[in-house]
């Protein structure tokens, strides 16, 4: 007989173990072991955070093994079993090790090769034109998710406690319920006045001014619409006795220079606005110019509210009555909050790695290398994504019921946004040079952002290229090849001016992609998701909807009309709320690189993630240096507070 020595390692979550039957058979090139009870109920069992060993036997040597195949059975009692991992001594006294990090279920076969069962990662469709998410048995309870795709306890029952706690908060104080005006800016200061950061106190000190304003556009929680303007737009006649009454410089000479941008909010521009208790709201498409003046400031010259010039869309000027160009950011901001959460927010990070998880999971077996790369950077992305659109976006969420761009306009607008989406769009460096952006000074976003992009794809090419040793290889994988055609056809609608591959042919092609996407799991959804409550948690900076018209004619306006245009109380209250348990890190909280579940056992692969690791933490030391002489500190791209995933 042929004895090895099978280790079993139980997870370290809550309830991980379990005292059910449990099978083992092992796999190897030449033979396979019998089918082994390894317990029965009436043992001790799994316990959670320990291991456990039993005697695996055969008549004849297995050869090298490839493979096993772990089965749990209930009898009288029913629970769930967290494996972590499973490593096997062979007699000749080497150790095979199978990653799992999986939870098996009754009854469940699992094989080290298995794929997710399509049963449970099928694709669904919350409506039409959008990308296609996860289908679920139960539209409206997460623990109807497969256990591997719910949060862990520790999560679970603090991002509960963070909703409820919050909304505790706003009950005690009447907020909640308030549908009545603000009678002063003040006033707001009483939603959440002990949750405020050091950035949304320094928000609340600094909104009006037209220099934070401008700041907001390279270093906030939106760094993704501003771009070099080197000619005006038809519709935006903005004049050079306009912006420069003095006649110093010109636009011709100052677009010339580079020092010309514009934000363009187009893609609402007839998007239905929201009726909130009953009144109508009004979201406008405006477009902004600045100029980065010689003190290297970027300073908001001109603003348009509608994309159609008329006697009844002036064009609003820094020199304007106070109140009428206060007005006139207003409704900017607001229409930055739309296109924020839903387009740049919620669509090109929380659905992308949706869409790039549901693939995996449907097509890659846990023992492929890609797997392996990906599986990290889509902890608790299903989850989250469920939430998001019981809580959010449904008919009751509270963007549908209390943002501009909910009710009607919500689902339009987002598929709006879809069909702008493009490859070159989702990779940094592209887009920050489609949008002539590279040469710009004090743009942390970008700069942060590309040196992660390139920390990021040295890792990603040194493993696939580790496991791929030509682009034959890559060609003739087929499960890296239906993994893409997934994406393709599910997540941008096989639409082939997206730019998006349908199939692989080079090692370079598949670097870049999986580059992009673990990029848009991480970095990007950490620069556009943690400075939500910085930003947006002091509502007068970012309005998540608007109660009157916008002005049409200047010099009406005063402080009066301006407390009547802001969002009620109530909706201010459920606004607040909202994004600050969107902001709120939960203490499982894993960074960029950190890989607690060690799904590479080889040696190869290790020493690329210490050197990623490594690569990693020098440029953390190197931001926070930078920040140390900054006024205003750019952390949201730091390594060490980027989330490995879309979590939250």
């Amino acid at each position: 007989m042929v004895n090895y020595i099978v280790t079993i390692y139980t997870g370290r979550r809550l309830f991980a173990g379990t005292k059910n039957h449990v099978y083992i058979k092992l796999v190897g090139t030449d033979r396979e072991s019998p089918r082994k009870l390894l317990q029965s109920e009436e043992s001790e069992g799994f316990v959670m955070g320990l291991s456990s060993s039993f005697l695996v036997t055969s008549t004849k040597p297995l050869g090298k093994l490839v493979l096993i195949e772990l089965e749990k059975r209930h009898k009288d009692s029913q629970d769930s079993w967290l494996v972590d991992k499973v490593e096997v001594l062979s007699p000749e006294g080497e150790t095979f090790t199978f990653p799992v990090y999986s939870w098996l279920t009754d009854p469940t076969y699992l094989s080290s090769l298995v794929y997710s069962l399509l049963f449970f990662h099928s694709w669904g469709e919350f409506a039409p034109g959008l990308p296609r998410s996860m289908q679920t048995q139960n539209p409206i309870n997460p623990f109807s998710l497969p256990r591997d795709d719910q949060f862990s306890v520790t999560k679970g029952a603090e991002f509960l406690f963070t909703a409820v706690s919050g909304l505790a908060e706003l009950k005690l104080t009447g907020l909640q319920d308030l549908k009545e005006n603000w009678k002063s800016i003040d006033d707001i200061k009483k939603v959440f006045p002990r949750r405020q950061t050091e950035m949304s106190e320094y928000t609340q000190d600094h909104w009006e001014e037209d220099e934070f304003f401008g700041y907001q556009y390279l270093n906030g929680v939106n760094p993704m619409m501003i771009t070099l303007c080197t000619a005006l737009p038809d519709n935006f006649p903005v004049t050079n006795c306009m912006v420069f009454p003095d006649g110093k410089t010109t636009l011709e000479n100052e677009m010339k220079n580079g020092n010309i941008f514009l934000v363009n909010y187009k893609n609402l521009d007839g998007i239905p606005a929201n009726v909130i208790n009953g009144k109508q709201q009004y979201l406008m498409a405006p477009l902004v110019l600045f100029h980065k003046t010689p003190e290297n400031k970027l300073m908001p010259v001109a603003i348009q509210l509608k994309q159609h010039p008329a006697e009844d869309n002036p064009i609003f000027l820094p020199t304007d009555d106070k109140y009428d160009w206060m007005l006139a950011k207003l409704f900017v901001r607001s229409a930055d909050f739309s296109e924020h959460q839903l387009n740049y927010h919620f669509l090109r990070t929380h659905l992308m790695a949706e869409v790039f998880t549901m693939a995996m999971l449907r097509n890659l077996p846990m023992v492929h290398p890609l797997f392996k790369l990906l599986s990290p950077h889509t902890r608790y992305t299903l989850q989250i994504n469920f939430l998001a659109r019981v809580r959010l976006i449904s008919p009751q969420g509270v963007f549908t019921l209390f943002s501009a761009s909910g009710g009607k306009g919500l689902v339009p607008f987002v598929v709006k946004s879809l069909s702008s989406i493009t490859y070159d769009s989702l990779c940094i460096k592209k887009d920050i040079a489609y949008r002539g952006m590279q040469k710009v000074t004090d743009f942390y976003y970008r700069d942060d952002g590309c040196e992660l992009w390139d920390i990021l794809e040295r890792f990603v090419n040194g493993l696939l290229t580790l496991y791929y040793k030509s682009d034959a290889e890559v060609v003739e994988d087929s499960e890296v090849q239906n993994w893409i055609q997934d994406i393709y056809e599910n997540g941008f609608h096989s639409q082939e001016s997206t730019g998006i591959p349908q199939r692989f042919t080079t090692v370079a092609e598949l670097v870049r992609f999986v580059t992009m996407a673990i990029f848009t799991c991480s970095c990007q959804h950490a620069a556009v998701n943690s400075g939500q409550f910085d930003y947006d948690g002091w509502m007068p900076n970012t309005p998540l909807t608007l109660q009157l018209p916008p002005p049409t004619t200047k010099g009406e306006a005063n402080e009066d009309t301006v407390l009547k245009t802001l969002p009620d109380v109530s909706v201010t209250a459920q606004g607040m709320a909202t994004v600050w348990l969107l902001s709120k890190q939960s203490s499982d909280f894993v960074p960029l690189g950190q890989y607690p579940e060690e799904h590479f056992t080889e040696e190869k692969p290790r020493e690329m993630i210490k050197k990623f690791q490594s690569e990693l933490h020098a440029l953390s030391v190197k931001i926070n240096d930078r920040n140390e002489k900054l006024e205003i500190p750019y952390t949201y791209l730091d390594p060490a507070k980027v989330e490995n995933s879309v979590s939250i």
